[in-house]
């Protein structure tokens, strides 16, 4: 049976409400006009200072003490770590066995993960490994400590806006804050990374109010398995709700209302396109097949895909979560659309999804589009600060908006003079 208190709060947000005879009177649209793309962007090229920020390294200990810090100067203050063992296992060892996957897609194309199926034209995809293909000697030489192999200490970093009147349930806003590839992770995962931090510097600014907690969490080795979100939510899931000590107001694990997860925000050039030569002719490879690029530059149809997972034991719950999100998109974001997707796959919300309402927002569709190889820079060299244009990171911002704009109607914002 689902709660009531959760079935009240997503019922407050599917509606489209009427726009407000006096904008200033809506606080929500006061509180996404405090998103700003300069600040987004300078807080992407922050965390591109440590590399790609590989779990395990020096770099990706540095990146979650800059992230905790930062977070304590919006006024987010009670900042906490959640620690955890992780082995990383040795280069030469067999890869691990995963549980069985969501089942794939239909037979209108190949199938694609998270029960999508693959359509169009695609590029192969995968994981840079080979640290010589970063042209960049000083970021090669930043992004030059590997994870050490064995068990060792990891944490995830996370700070929380206490609800005024329901203190004791919250929603999760979250996203991952390591990356791979070689690059600098600014796109995966810097841009959702840096729309959490946003959105916690303008939640906790002084006049703002929530009647319901929100959690902003960075989520650590999501690269290797979403082992950071994993462990919280098997640490944490039956700590919810309960008070301590007992008559002090205070929930340290507020019950979970619903689970926001972001991931790489930035890339939606659309399905990759024929490559052609100087003479405009398509190029070919070796067995005399097109060769496909990526289009270069952001396509004005592009949107922020969000996602929840049709299997999953709250489905119903997540998708009314989604549509919610959607229509927060069609009445505060300013350039770019939402969405909704029933393939949710390969991200921090996963583990979530069967305790509680779970969704994904990212640049596209994990399975069917990133999975056809729609974003070029995923987990490779080029996904670099310098990679970028401001419509790309617009996209990102437009992903913000439509996060910020759900939360604060689910979470009752107001801001007090």
């Amino acid at each position: 049976m689902k709660s009531a208190a959760l079935m009240a709060a997503l019922a407050l947000a599917i509606p489209l409400a009427p726009a407000a005879a006096d904008p200033a009177a809506d606080p929500i649209s006061t509180l996404v006009g405090q998103l700003d793309l300069e600040k987004y962007k300078a807080t992407i090229k922050s965390l591109t200072r440590f590399g790609d920020r590989r779990q395990g390294t020096e770099r990706n200990r540095q990146a979650l003490d800059w992230i905790e810090a930062q977070l304590k100067s919006y006024g987010c203050t009670n900042t906490e770590r959640l620690q955890y063992q992780y082995t990383q296992p040795a280069p030469d060892a067999p890869p691990a066995k995963r549980a069985p996957g969501i089942p794939s897609g239909g037979a209108g194309g190949p199938p694609g993960q998270g029960g999508s199926t693959l359509f169009g034209n695609r590029i192969p995809t995968g994981v840079n490994t080979d640290p010589m293909l970063q042209p960049d000697e000083k970021l090669r030489a930043l992004n030059a400590e590997q994870t050490p192999v064995g068990t060792s200490q990891r944490e995830n970093v996370y700070c929380t806006k206490v609800g005024a009147t329901h203190p004791e349930e919250m929603y999760i806003v979250s996203a991952h804050m390591d990356g791979i590839g070689f690059g600098e992770a600014a796109n995966d995962d810097g841009s959702g990374t840096a729309l959490v931090m946003e959105l916690a510097r303008i939640f906790s600014a002084p006049g703002v109010e929530t009647d319901r907690s929100i959690r902003f969490a960075l989520w650590n080795n999501e690269e290797t398995g979403l082992n950071g979100a994993t462990a919280y939510a098997m640490q944490r899931k039956d700590l919810q709700g309960i008070e301590s000590p007992k008559g002090s107001g205070k929930y340290p694990e507020p019950k979970w209302l619903g689970m926001i997860q972001h991931d790489m925000m930035m890339w939606d050039h659309g399905m990759p396109i024929p490559k052609l030569d100087a003479a405009g002719k398509p190029v070919l490879d070796a067995k005399g097949q097109a060769v496909y690029v990526s289009p270069p530059e952001q396509r004005r149809e592009a949107d922020v895909n969000i996602e929840y997972q049709s299997v999953s034991k709250q489905a119903e719950a997540s998708a009314k979560l989604a549509w919610a999100f959607r229509a927060a998109n069609d009445k505060y974001a300013t350039n770019y659309p939402a969405a909704v997707g029933f393939h949710m796959t390969n991200t921090d919300s996963t583990p979530f999804m069967d305790l509680v309402p779970s969704i994904s927002l990212r640049e596209n569709e994990r399975g069917q589009q990133i999975g056809a190889g729609w974003d070029p820079n995923w987990h490779q060299p080029s996904d670099v600060y310098a990679t970028y244009s401001d419509k790309d990171f617009l996209l990102g911002l437009n992903a913000a908006q439509t996060t910020l704009a759900g939360v604060a109607q689910l979470a009752g914002a107001r801001i007090r003079k």
